[in-house]
């Protein structure tokens, strides 16, 4: 059985004059104990911590546009600024699962996702670049599956690109799956940008808005944005236009600040327990879009969502 789920992860760039900049930067990588630092041109977008204290799992903190503004919270959250809640579980960007197994990999209380190795070097060809890793989840050191991730970071004249692909192969049978609001790709938004307490707004494929419209629902799209420093900046969750209206994720969105695409039980249509095999590999492929504007020239994200299916081909 093989679950696909694309989510896509872009950034638009500032807009002058009402004109788009083009982004002419390369897409480089640098190497650092524990993490990998992501840049376009001069601008660091993002760095992968694939190991860390708290946060027992790979994710992407500091999630910025081309230009350099920050769309996820701060890591740590600053008090005072920031809400402090989540602080290890919400990290910026990551890919989580509360319930696999009977066993929690979202709330770092014992089990772990292991970085095991590269199976391919952070390497930057002009406009594009990737990685790929190995990772175990681990319960009590024991191996229960495999992850093998491929990230890809395309930059593009409206932005950036970062395609996830993962895909899972149990260690022994019996493996599964669950059914929670923690399961899926997840990201924590800048404070700035949030419903509660900031000027943010959250908008999906439907037109349904905020945490009362769109918690629960699934949708090709969900959108949480606002403004900063009078440019509209926003992550935008989308859905792999190849997968039928039966089995769209389902979105956990939260006034607060979060937002998970979530592929995983009935809602997704999906079981309740969805069985992960040994000699039947689980593959997911997300992304996220990243955008920014002018303040009154918000991104159409409907267009940007019909671009996927050629940019996924």
């Amino acid at each position: 059985m093989k679950l696909r789920c694309t989510y896509v992860l872009a950034t638009a760039l500032a807009l002058s004059a009402g004109a788009a900049l083009a982004q002419k930067g390369d897409v480089k990588f640098a190497a650092e104990p524990g993490r990998v630092q992501v840049s376009i041109g001069n601008q660091v977008i993002a760095t992968y911590v694939y190991q860390d204290n708290k946060t027992l799992r790979p994710f992407f903190e500091h999630l910025k546009t081309p230009s350099g503004i920050q769309v996820t919270r701060n890591r740590p959250p600053v008090a005072g600024k920031d809400p402090v809640d989540h602080p290890d579980m919400h990290p910026g960007l990551w890919l989580a699962f509360g319930e696999l197994s009977d066993h929690d990999f979202w709330r770092n209380k014992g089990p772990r996702v292991v970085h095991e190795r590269f199976a391919a070097e952070p390497a930057g060809r002009g406009d594009r670049g990737s990685f790929a890793v190995v990772n175990r989840y681990e319960v009590d050191d024991k191996p229960i599956c495999r992850e093998t991730a491929t990230y890809t970071v395309i930059a593009r004249p409206n932005g950036l690109l970062i395609l996830w692909d993962s895909t899972f192969k149990a260690e022994g049978d019996g493996q599964w799956f669950g059914s929670q609001e923690e399961m899926g790709l997840g990201v924590r938004v800048a404070t700035p940008i949030t419903v509660k307490g900031g000027n943010g707004r959250i908008q999906n494929s439907a037109g349904a808005v905020n945490e009362k419209g769109t918690w629960g629902k699934a949708a090709d799209w969900c959108d949480y944005s606002g403004v900063i420093d009078r440019k509209r900046v926003g992550v935008t969750l989308m859905s792999d236009p190849a997968i039928g209206p039966a089995r769209k994720p389902w979105f956990h969105s939260r006034d607060y600040g979060v937002v998970v695409a979530n592929s995983f039980g009935p809602r997704a249509g999906a079981p309740d327990k969805l069985p992960l095999q040994a000699d039947k590999p689980l593959r997911m492929r997300f992304a996220v879009f990243v955008h920014e504007s002018p303040e009154d020239a918000p991104i159409d994200l409907a267009k940007e969502y019909s671009k996927l299916a050629e940019l996924l081909r």
